[in-house]
Parts: C-alpha cells; structure tokens; sequence
C-alpha cells in the first residue's frame, strides 16, 4: 500500500448553509496534505499541512475562526504526533498565534517537553518567531454575543507516507463559552491525537469524554492488535454511548492503508485521497 491521507473537519450540528463550504474545505486539506507528500515531505509533514490549511479556513474551529471562551477570547490546543518513534508535541490554551499547530511541532522539534500551555506556551511561541495574529473572526464575536457556537467540533489528519510510517495532528478552539483555561482532549496525545507504528487517529466532539477514554490511543492499540480501523471506531463508539457518553467523531487510519471513519453527531465533514485514486473523496456524513 502507498500513501493515503485522512482529514476531518469537526463533528457537531453543522449550518445547512455551511455544509458544502465545509466539504471543500476538507477536500482542500487533503490536497495540501498531497503536495506535501508530493514533494518529499514525511507523513506528520503532510498532516501538518493538511490542518494548516484547515486552521486557516475561517469555517472551521481552529486557528482563525476559533470559538470563543466566556472572556471572549479565543485559546487554542493543538497537537502532532509521529508513530514510528512515538514523537509528540502540544500546545494548549495558547492565544493570538495564526497557526498553533506549527507551535506543537515546534515544541516537538525544538524542546525537550510534549506540551506547553497558556502564557509559557505564548513566549515560545514568540521566542520562536511566530508573530502576534488575532485569530477571532466577526462571525466567532457575533456568536459569544448571542452565546452560541460559532462553528463546531475540532480538525484533524493523519497520514501515512510511502516509507510505512504515520502521523496524526489535531487542531481546536475547544468548546464555545468554556471556562478560561480549559484544556480539552486534542492536545492530549493518546486522548485525541495519536500515532503509531500500527495506526493514527484523530478524534472530534466532547473532548472530556476521549479523555477520560484515551480514545486515540485505545482505537490505534485495536489496530495493532488486528482490528479493522472502521470496525474498532465502531465499537469504541458503542461501548462509550454504554459508559461515560458517545457525543464523538473519529478518523482512524492504518498502516495497510485502511480507513475508520465514524460518528454519534450529526455531521462530520471528512475526505481522504489515497495512492492509485485519480481524485480525493470528500463526504458530510460517514
């Protein structure tokens, strides 16, 4: 098997006037993804890039166009992960940067820690050259003041390359109106971000639920252990809905080049674009 990308754009209740805006944006995704890989990027290359775009798409809820806490003001997790050595960085609560994705990546690449959070998180940031960015859009300023969602859930991709290895990386907002400095599950790697040697996954929805689960670790372990990446998404949805709640959207991707797409909410937009396909497959719904 070649490569193959897999990319989500958060699941929730989606505008029915936002949907096919929200399926072009995540087949766009894929494609950045590809040129990556196209050029001679490695597999957490690809997926950062894919949510890189994701993250400057003022649609979803990452990067621009984030959700805003009940202080009005927009905090940011995000998280990269490589599967072949079980590399890993992540930010969390982190504000005013364009891209927090590539600060994960940075803290991955440039410091001995896995994650950085809140004011610590900003001075790395800005030690590392990433310039002060607003990432709060008028549609996400109208939203807190009517104290609604602006856009749902949390992006994500995860990919493998054509040497075998995988990679995963998570982007979010969180949660509209959430208590300043709460940290949900995407920057935590094993709960909604995780790779590898077997599988990566992304998760997507209540992110306390994937925490209390370490649901992207658990749904690459079921890989490992030979499960189909779809029927292992399936079931850990159904064993959550019978314990702590099933409020969740996955992306799960194996090593053979299979794919687990599966959700309890209403919507998840998702493509994916795998070797010997002529063009990406982009869908609303699993």
């Amino acid at each position: 098997m070649g490569w193959a990308i897999l990319v989500h754009g958060g699941a929730g209740e989606w505008r029915a006037e936002d949907e096919a805006a929200a399926v072009a944006g995540v087949g766009l995704a894929v494609g950045s993804a590809m040129q990556r890989l196209a050029a001679g990027g490695s597999a957490l290359d690809a997926a950062v890039a894919a949510v890189v775009a994701l993250e400057d798409d003022a649609l979803f809820n990452a990067g621009t166009g984030a959700v805003l806490n009940r202080d009005g003001e927009a905090e940011l997790d995000a998280c990269v992960m490589s599967g072949h050595d079980l590399r890993c960085g992540a930010v969390a609560a982190l504000r005013r940067v364009r891209n927090p994705v590539l600060v994960a990546r940075r803290v991955m690449d440039r410091t001995p820690h896995v994650m950085l959070a809140g004011e610590g998180a900003l001075r790395f940031a800005r030690s590392e050259g990433f310039e002060d960015y607003d990432p709060v859009t008028q549609r996400a300023r109208d939203a807190w003041l009517r104290r609604t969602s602006a856009s749902p859930g949390t992006v994500g991709a995860v990919v493998l390359d054509a040497a075998g290895r995988l990679a995963a990386a998570t982007s979010t907002g969180g949660v509209s109106l959430k208590l300043p400095g709460r940290v949900g599950d995407s920057p935590v790697p094993g709960a909604g971000n995780y790779a590898n040697t077997a599988a990566g996954c992304s998760a997507t929805g209540r992110g306390e639920l994937m925490m209390r689960v370490l649901a992207a670790k658990d749904l690459c372990d079921r890989v490992a252990r030979g499960e189909h990446p779809q029927a292992a998404a399936d079931a850990l949805l159904r064993e959550m809905a019978a314990g702590v709640g099933a409020d969740a959207g996955f992306i799960l991707l194996s090593r053979d080049g299979q794919l687990g797409m599966a959700h309890t909410m209403a919507s998840m937009p998702h493509a994916w674009w795998r070797e010997g396909e002529p063009v990406p497959t982009a869908r609303m719904r699993v």
